[in-house]
């Protein structure tokens, strides 16, 4: 049982509403008979917390939709940090021990669901979730870390931002692995934000023939090959498909993989591939899709994939960003304390400006 002395209060932002979030003092907290507690290092700002901040629907809920986000909670999912009090059963059964920095997966899955139990963790029923619903998140000077948390280990040499990537990559990861990619394949990531960035790492791991990457931005364009991507298109200056359709001798590629969260990039998708192409679909939407899904059957016959969080793709993330391979000095750009939380979701927000990846530091 840890016997460190921590403060009685901490700063946090707390979510009460859509666009109503406030920096406030709330007590630290109190240890469970199998809990840990962390000092939060660093959190991602992610751009399902600004859809959320804005109010989007699959957050709050419509008439269609149950609201599934909760209000007087601490946002941030992309967390890393380092344990400053644990009792020993929690200690044991993660198999870390005070002093050991963490990083933390989103989800808080129940164990008791028919998905938790066949392994399927990352679909959870209930679907608890860090930052969002029945847990606080990393946007706060300390955080409760339950059992039922799946957390790993990584080195305290990594730079605090460049850990708490460890989240967007592990997804980016998954969305790959979702896509089997092949040796011959033309894979073509559309995106390069921090998530297609890590998709494009993953996809050089699998090494296929050629990986193209889509943007409007040239410096992050630049940013992609510097990641792994072969070829580069600029969307707004070219035709991406008529460009995919003449390196592939008309065909099309063979592996789309959306990770923008525009609706346009959907439609473009599913021209660009070639008939039995493999689609997969990582993004979240603040708005509804409409595509000719003719396309998907009658016309392609296409492998249509959703992917959600990075189950079972942590360790590899985790190894990536240790390896010291990866440019995420220039993938991590932004970093704020506490009391400049608006300007990071502001950030984020600006996708013209500089920012990739957005971090707040709670100990600043």
């Amino acid at each position: 049982m840890s016997t460190t002395a921590l403060p009685t209060e901490m700063r946090a932002i707390v979510c009460n509403k859509p666009e109503d979030y406030t920096l406030e003092t709330r007590p630290v907290p109190q240890l469970g008979s199998d809990d840990m507690i962390i000092q939060v290092e660093a959190v991602g700002v992610c751009a399902s917390d600004l859809k959320c901040y804005h109010g989007a629907v699959k957050f709050w809920g419509d008439e269609n939709r149950p609201q599934w986000a909760k209000e007087d909670t601490i946002p941030g999912h992309e967390i890393t940090g380092t344990i400053v009090s644990g009792t020993d059963q929690a200690f044991n059964y993660h198999g870390v021990h005070e002093g050991d920095r963490i990083v933390i997966e989103q989800i808080v899955p129940c164990e008791e669901c028919r998905f938790c139990l066949r392994g399927e963790y990352w679909m959870c029923g209930p679907h608890d979730m860090f930052g969002f619903r029945n847990f606080d998140g990393g946007m706060a000077e300390y955080m409760l870390v339950p059992k039922r948390a799946r957390v790993h280990k990584i080195s305290s040499d990594v730079k605090p931002q460049h850990a708490a990537f460890a989240e967007p990559l592990a997804c980016s990861l998954h969305a790959v692995e979702r896509a089997n990619i092949k040796f011959e394949d033309v894979v073509v990531i559309a995106g390069a934000g921090p998530i297609g960035l890590g998709a494009i790492m993953g996809t050089r791991e699998k090494n296929p023939l050629t990986i193209v990457a889509l943007d409007m931005d040239d410096a992050k364009l630049d940013l992609a090959k510097k990641c792994g991507a072969d070829i580069t298109i600029n969307i707004a200056e070219e035709d991406a498909i008529a460009k995919i359709k003449e390196m592939t001798d008309g065909y099309g590629a063979d592996v789309y993989i959306e990770c923008t969260g525009h609706p346009s990039a959907v439609g473009q998708g599913l021209n660009l591939l070639r008939k039995l192409g493999t689609y997969v679909e990582y993004s979240v939407f603040g708005q509804d899709v409409s595509v000719d899904w003719s396309i998907i059957s009658d016309d392609k016959e296409l492998s249509v994939l959703g992917a959600h969080l990075g189950p079972y793709t942590w360790p590899k993330a985790i190894s990536l960003i240790e390896s010291g391979k990866l440019p995420l000095d220039e993938v991590c750009t932004h970093q704020f304390p506490l009391e400049k939380f608006q300007e990071a979701l502001d950030s984020v927000a600006d996708s013209a400006g500089s920012s990739i990846k957005v971090s707040i530091f709670p100990q600043q």
